[in-house]
């Protein structure tokens, strides 16, 4: 289990007694519960947050322990990272930033949650880097990732070239490979690893579907990186907002998700049932302890869309775990459910 650190420099105002864990080899502090901040930016979870609201959430989730705030460029066009910087402007040494870069969105009508077009060249690192910067109002970066990068991203010596020069330059302490979209790619996290600037890799990971996570996990903590870990909730399957009966929006971001899919979660659900009432705990809080409980985890990134949700979130960082032995049965059961289709390269 990873160590448990303590920021001396932060005081939560609430009762939330949070967790932080060193990012792998990098030194950097990150909390157990860290804000994706892509909600704050796209009504892409079924809620458009206004402006205001998304300051109110930023600085709530700091007045609960959470240091890190992890964002993307392409998020509203940079919305996301203008949020960021407004609601901690003049705090910068109290948080963790860490935002991605790689789609060109300039010119380019953001509809839906369909791909864009990816850059990576040095040109276009440089740009994006200056223009994230000054969106955060800052002039450094804790974490710089790729965001989406293919396998041939991830062989691009040229790539890592520039982030190593950016690196050197004190602009970003360390680096991220943000894998996705959807999940799997499973060789792209495995060769980011192998670049001595990536500090984390970030994977779609929960309880009802460890693979790529649990190999991925366990060379995070041969390598030294940490894993950050998105979609925590199985799209709403492990938080009860989505259920037989929901219909998802196609604009939503849980669209690809279907009927037979949901299905088979909810059953899944029902397996795992038991090992949370035997602790006390309801199915998301299980879910949630799972992952911390994992060697190589460095911090989670549940999908938030108001404050209460920050808080529920920020309670389950209570320093209670998973045992091995319900850890073994959680693996026993994942090993009897059937493949999903991962999401590769197409080389």
């Amino acid at each position: 289990m990873p160590g448990r650190l303590k920021n001396i420099n932060h005081k939560p105002d609430s009762e939330v007694d949070m967790r932080y864990h060193k990012l792998g080899k990098t030194g950097i502090e990150v909390s157990e519960l860290g804000f994706g901040a892509w909600s704050i930016a796209l009504d892409w979870w079924g809620k458009k947050i206004e402006e205001d609201e998304a300051l109110r959430m930023l600085r709530r989730a700091y007045d609960v322990g959470i240091n890190f705030f992890e964002t993307g460029d392409m998020y509203g066009k940079g919305k996301s990272e203008r949020l960021i910087g407004r609601a901690f402007a003049g705090m910068r040494d109290e948080v963790v930033i860490s935002t991605k870069y790689g789609y060109d969105f300039a010119g380019v009508e953001q509809i839906g949650h369909s791909e864009l077009p990816q850059r990576f060249d040095e040109d276009f690192t440089k740009r994006a880097l200056r223009d994230s910067l000054e969106r955060l109002q800052t002039d450094h970066l804790d974490m710089y990732g790729l965001h989406n990068p293919k396998l041939g991203h991830i062989r691009d010596d040229s790539i890592f070239e520039t982030l190593d020069g950016f690196l050197r330059a004190g602009t970003i302490r360390t680096c991220q490979v943000a894998l996705g979209p959807a999940i799997g790619w499973t060789d792209e996290g495995l060769e980011a690893m192998e670049r001595p600037c990536v500090g984390a890799v970030q994977t779609v990971y929960n309880i009802l579907e460890q693979t790529p996570g649990n190999e991925l996990l366990r060379r995070a903590a041969d390598r030294g990186v940490g894993i950050l870990v998105r979609v925590p909730e199985a799209s709403g399957i492990l938080t009860g907002k989505v259920n037989a009966d929901t219909k998802i929006d196609q604009k939503d971001h849980r669209s690809v998700r279907k009927g037979e899919w949901i299905k088979a979660s909810l059953q899944k659900v029902e397996e795992i049932r038991p090992i949370a009432e035997r602790n006390g705990l309801t199915i998301r809080e299980l879910a949630m302890k799972f992952i911390m409980t994992k060697q190589g985890f460095a911090s989670v990134l549940p999908t938030v869309t108001d404050e209460d949700e920050i808080v529920q979130y920020a309670e389950m960082c209570d320093g209670r775990y998973i045992s091995a032995s319900d850890m073994e049965e959680i693996d026993g059961l994942y090993s009897t459910w059937p493949s999903y289709e991962l999401k590769a390269t197409l080389e």
